[in-house]
């Protein structure tokens, strides 16, 4: 596991950490469940891209403003 250091404001950090104690967690371990859950949506939006490109979807023609406005 690697080691990064990151910077935030001192009220915010100390905040956190008591936070993350009354719930029985670290700061560090909150972390890296943030880290964990933003790779894997992002992973997911490139796999429905991917998907969506393997099976050859194109999107529809673009409407004028005029046309997106009409009610």
């Amino acid at each position: 596991m690697k080691n990064i250091t990151l910077s935030a404001d001192d009220v915010m950090i100390e905040n956190a950490r008591k936070k993350a104690l009354k719930n029985n967690t670290t700061l560090n371990a909150l972390f890296r469940e943030w880290l964990t859950s933003y790779v894997n949506n992002a992973n997911s939006a490139n796999e429905l891209d991917n998907f969506l490109n393997q099976l050859n979807v194109k999107s529809g023609r673009s409407f004028s403003r005029d046309e997106l406005n009409e009610r």
